[in-house]
């Protein structure tokens, strides 16, 4: 594998969560620093050794609600 996208996102608790596509691989932080240290250490413990991707992207996701 030679990327992994992780879809990031508001959590409604605060702070942010990130969910991978593709994989079982869920992650949490209060900063986008934090997220990033949480996501590098799940995706270590979910992949064997010489099977991680080579890449991470953190696609973050915003949604905007608003009325006329």
């Amino acid at each position: 594998m030679n990327e992994l996208i992780l879809m990031v996102q508001d959590s409604p608790e605060g702070g942010l969560e990130a969910r991978a596509l593709g994989e079982s691989i869920f992650v949490q932080g209060e900063t986008m620093a934090e997220l990033q240290i949480a996501a590098r250490e799940a995706i270590l413990c979910h992949f064997e050794p010489g099977e991680t991707p080579k890449v991470i992207r953190l696609h973050r996701v915003q949604e905007e609600v608003f009325s006329l």
